[in-house]
């Protein structure tokens, strides 16, 4: 009966620390999810702060726009659908002192294998080809910095207001960050952090969402994110490696849009995406919400079941000693 007793406890006291080993993995992922680090810019604030300044103010961000192009179905043709060609032909239009770059499958990995050729082995392997996508524009940024654009976005003026600041990404106001947009300096630390951990975040994770979003997309970018500013905190970086949160906030009400609109997405989208979205916009706001109250919860089931489980061992002992003495008394009457 003791070493029932002794098996259980130490079963509950794993289960107790599997729940605290579960719980502080949760908290870590779901930062990703809550308020962010750093300085945010409504497009709104950039454009009076552009149009208010006096004297001339250096440009960080060389005026180079990126885009990628890579078609799933067929590498080989280049041809981009209609409505992402109306979207592409709007920034060309209002940016016409800026170099622009557009990215084939041939020329994405030319650039690779000339400029990071440590990198290709792990780019080639991808299982999903947005992944490709994702990591490329962060070498991009790395590398000759400019602004790089998705397709399936447009521009309604010219970017030069988003030219005065190191480095930019760009934020729904909910969830993750986005890497649909973004700024930089060539050289920013950032960007080096953002290339250099692909490869020891490049995890085979079971579900697409999962391997596309949390090994390259927008969950790593959040969490490297948070990452980089911890580490501003603690080292008390220059300006030039601060980088800033650009709003774009699609909600009824949000501040409003000055440079891009948004046009058809959704090109990656997997079996998963919706059950993922609904876990980030809604299940881990709640559990975060109500953790300790889960905890508690569980604890109190755990804590029931020891009592239980030694109260019937107890009374299965008083039963056992009474039926012992009643033998004892009838074989002495006899």
């Amino acid at each position: 009966m003791r070493s029932r007793l002794i098996a259980t406890l130490i079963l509950s006291a794993l289960s107790v620390a599997l729940l605290f080993v579960l719980g502080s993995r949760l908290i870590r992922f779901s930062h990703i999810f809550r308020a962010h680090a750093g300085p945010a810019l409504t497009q709104e604030q950039v454009e009076l702060a552009y149009n208010s300044s006096t004297g001339e103010r250096k440009e960080a961000i060389p005026r180079i726009i990126h885009q990628i192009f890579h078609n799933f179905k067929d590498p080989s043709d280049n041809t981009i659908p209609e409505d992402w060609e109306v979207q592409r032909q709007t920034c060309i239009k209002h940016n016409p002192d800026f170099e622009y770059k557009l990215w084939t499958p041939q020329t994405s990995l030319e650039f690779l294998e000339k400029n990071y050729a440590w990198f290709v082995d792990t780019y080639n392997g991808y299982k999903f080809p947005v992944q490709r996508i994702d990591a490329l524009r962060y070498f991009l940024m790395r590398h000759f910095g400019g602004i790089y654009i998705d397709l399936d976005n447009g521009c309604m003026r010219d970017l030069k207001p988003l030219l005065h600041y190191p480095a930019w990404v760009t934020d729904g106001g909910q969830g993750t960050l986005s890497n649909n947009l973004l700024g930089a300096r060539p050289g920013h630390p950032f960007w080096d952090l953002m290339t250099d951990s692909l490869i020891p975040w490049g995890y085979h994770y079971p579900l697409p969402y999962l391997a596309v979003s949390y090994a390259s997309g927008q969950w790593y970018e959040t969490a490297l994110w948070e990452d980089y500013h911890n580490m501003l905190e603690a080292s008390g970086s220059p300006e030039e490696d601060r980088i800033y949160r650009i709003m774009m906030d699609m909600r009824e009400g949000a501040d409003r849009w000055v440079f891009f609109t948004m046009g058809r997405g959704g090109s990656w989208d997997q079996w998963d995406n919706h059950l993922f979205g609904w876990t980030g916009n809604v299940l881990f706001p709640w559990l975060m919400r109500n953790f300790i109250w889960i905890a508690l919860g569980l604890g109190a089931v755990v804590l029931t079941h020891i009592y239980l489980r030694r109260r019937k061992a107890r009374k299965a002992l008083r039963y056992k000693k009474l039926d012992t003495e009643e033998r004892e008394e009838s074989h002495e009457l006899h």
